[in-house]
């Protein structure tokens, strides 16, 4: 192999008799390990590397810097469909002859093997009633009757289409082979099907690319058996094509961008920073315009001749964004996320090698991706806490790991932002990084008008309707006879966070974590969201035997359940991680929503993620107080985000402003007065000196 083998390239390594795994090369030497037995390579898989030598700098870099080993790095960056599996499996021994040492299991188990090629421990587990199946096989390998060996499986299989065309002989006299199925109509339809969606009489070269055999299978008027008759004649003939796993984008003539003014100066004062800066900030307040600056400058960079990422932090968001950029770049463009299977993942990956992808849209995985000319990275909602791995290892934040990916390919990195982190917007202050600021809508759209509602005051009058006050109810009410849309958002979901004894105070925990467990009603369970522990919904106390057990608090499915008793005929959605496990749900409830067929849509933080909707006239946040008053240091910087980036929902057209009515039992906090005058600059200032006093970040790690 030492011809062949080169740096990136992935190896088969045996560990022990059975187990094989997958490694990357990244060193050739001569130089012999000491201090540990090495383990010789069993089998190359690439000709050519799959894993480029930025990315095994960069591996190196995250294991140190977030304290892990490379393979753990390795186990996340590759998709599982690279990674090799390993497979017992056992064959009859052709050497074998003593069949009178056998007993009569095994003498069945054998005749069960020797019938077949070879045959997995699980197979066999199937095709025999013997419970100790093991135990049989244990004693055939030790008499030498079978062989156990290791199948080395690759996960990924490429896509494979069956297809059918006429034979090269048929196709210059097909009027007279028509003529000849006069007697054989079903034949002569199935032609005639070929010849209505592959006119080879006009056109002979496009026989070449045939009909796919699905065409046929499709329309219940084609009769299977008379296509079989037409192949056994040799009249059509079949053949396999390795096909995308991603739908074709159509050659779509390239749509313009067209900047605004203000976009123009933004776009001109990010490349002037580039000169002198590696990365740059651009923080443009909600609804300013700043992806048609990110298109106008990933166009530039495409044209360049470079590769570029564009990270975003929820795969809600890239629903809506891909829509965007697919019109403007078609399939130049490659997107990554965790929904998709392990061979679509695969088929990206393969695609960025071979540079079929030249731009790429991706959550914080795609930060893995084996680019070799990247000129720009774009990460789009910088602030985002979900650009941050928590487990397994590396516990990475993709941003930074971005900057770092940048800095080895001498590349360019734009953070945008409508809420800065504190971080970021400190290193923009202090000269490390470029700042840009854009402070008007696009189109001229007016900001949202704020009302804040004082929940202790509706209390004590009695207004409040369950968790909705009279002020938030009656604007819902109005938007619906208006055909306008609303959005709640309620940063907790389940039906409420936990159940409480009224006798005795037990409160419903998880045993693995010690947090409260969350009453799912309509799944009629308790759920811990830390470890997905589920238990059953107790009828009693299990504490004291009271039947007083009571839900405490609230999240998104109980205000669905709420909305659903006031407005019986609104057409309501829930969009939180719950509604949205299924590949394509976010697709599905935002294609709703942007089409007018829901009216209230409830959801938790991926609501507030950069989304686009022009009817939504009305946005309620319920629980502000508890988002302000979280445990933690940067719940001040996290809560200003969260009521900023929702209350951006609102009111996107310049015909239609916005309200955005926020629920809380202190309305005169000083926080909440800056989100109401959109002024990050004096949330930061405030903050930076509480975090300079008490030495946390960014003045400390």
């Amino acid at each position: 192999m030492s011809e062949l083998i080169k740096t990136g390239a992935r190896v088969i390594v045996q560990f022990g008799k059975s187990r094989v795994t997958t490694a990357v090369v990244c060193r050739v030497h001569t130089t012999p390990p000491s201090g540990y037995q090495a383990k010789y390579i069993l089998e190359l898989l690439d000709d050519e590397p799959l894993v480029t030598g930025y990315q095994l700098k960069l591996f190196e870099w995250i294991a140190g810097y977030y304290l892990c080993s490379i393979g753990e790095v390795l186990n996340v960056a590759l998709p599982s469909g690279l990674k090799i599996t390993s497979q017992s499996r056992i064959q009859y021994n052709p050497d074998f002859d003593y069949d009178q040492i056998l007993t009569p299991e095994e003498k069945g188990l054998l005749e069960e093997i020797r019938s077949r090629d070879s045959l997995s421990y699980e197979e066999l587990g199937f095709l025999t009633d013997q419970k100790n199946v093991t135990a049989l096989i244990k004693s055939l390998t030790a008499k030498r009757a079978v062989i156990v060996f290791e199948e080395v499986q690759e996960k990924y299989k490429p896509k494979i289409v069956r297809k059918v065309r006429l034979a090269e002989a048929c196709v210059p006299g097909i009027v007279e082979l028509i003529r000849s199925l006069d007697k054989q109509v079903r034949q002569q339809e199935v032609v005639m099907k070929y010849l209505s969606f592959v006119p080879v009489q006009h056109n002979p070269d496009l026989n070449r690319k045939g009909l796919e055999k699905s065409v046929f299978a499709r329309d219940e008027g084609v009769s299977d058996s008379a296509l079989q008759s037409l192949l056994k004649k040799g009249i059509f003939e079949q053949f396999e094509v390795t096909v995308s796993r991603f739908d074709e984008i159509p050659d779509l003539p390239q749509k313009e961008i067209r900047l605004t003014e203000d976009q123009q100066k933004a776009s001109s004062q990010i490349l002037s920073f580039f000169q002198s800066k590696d990365v740059v900030l651009l923080h443009g307040i909600t609804g300013s315009g700043k992806t048609e600056v990110y298109i106008h400058l990933i166009q530039q960079a495409l044209e360049a001749g470079s590769q570029v990422l564009y990270l975003l932090p929820e795969i809600a968001l890239t629903t809506q964004i891909v829509a965007r950029l697919k019109k403007v770049f078609g399939d130049k463009m490659g997107i990554y996320h965790s929904k998709f299977s392990d061979n679509e993942r695969v088929e990206v990956w393969k695609n960025v090698i071979e540079g079929k992808y030249r731009f790429v849209v991706g959550v914080r995985s795609a930060v893995f991706l084996p680019f070799s000319l990247l000129g720009l990275i774009i990460v789009d909602e910088e602030h985002e806490t979900s650009y941050k791995q928590y487990d397994p290892a590396p516990r990475y934040n993709a941003r930074d790991v971005a900057i770092v990916m940048a800095g080895l390919h001498q590349a360019k990195v734009l953070l945008g932002s409508a809420t800065p982190s504190m971080e970021s917007y400190y290193h923009a202050k202090s000269g490390q990084y470029g700042l840009v600021e854009m402070h008007r809508r696009y189109g001229n759209a007016s900001l949202p008008e704020f009302v804040l509602i004082d929940t202790r005051a509706e209390r004590k009058m009695r207004k409040m309707k369950e968790e909705f006050s009279s002020v938030l109810y009656e604007h819902l009410a109005h938007n619906l006879g208006a055909g306008e849309q609303s959005i709640l958002f309620q940063n907790r979901r389940g039906y409420s966070p936990y159940l409480r004894c009224e006798e005795c105070n037990w409160i419903s925990e998880c045993f693995n974590c010690a947090v409260s467990l969350t009453y799912h009603m309509k799944a009629a369970e308790l759920r811990c969201h830390y470890c997905g522990h589920r238990e059953e919904v107790p009828r009693t106390c299990p504490h004291c035997g009271s039947p007083k057990v009571k839900t405490v608090g609230y999240g998104t499915e109980k205000l669905e359940d709420q909305l659903q008793v006031f407005f019986p005929h609104a057409r309501i959605q829930r969009m939180d991680l719950d509604t949205t496990r299924a590949k394509n749900a976010y697709q599905q409830i935002i294609n709703d929503f942007e089409q007018g067929n829901i009216d209230i849509l409830v959801g938790t933080q991926m609501i507030s993620k950069g989304l686009d909707f022009d009817n939504v006239s009305v946005v309620g946040i319920f629980d502000a107080d508890r988002m302000i008053n979280f445990p933690e240091f940067r719940a001040t910087e996290r809560a200003f985000q969260m009521l900023s980036q929702v209350s951006g929902r609102a009111g996107r057209r310049a015909d239609k402003p916005g309200k955005v009515l926020i629920q809380t039992a202190n309305p005169a906090q000083e926080l909440l007065q800056r989100v109401v005058e959109g002024d990050y600059r004096g949330m930061y200032d405030l903050e930076i000196v509480e975090r300079d006093n008490y030495n946390y970040p960014p003045f400390s790690r």
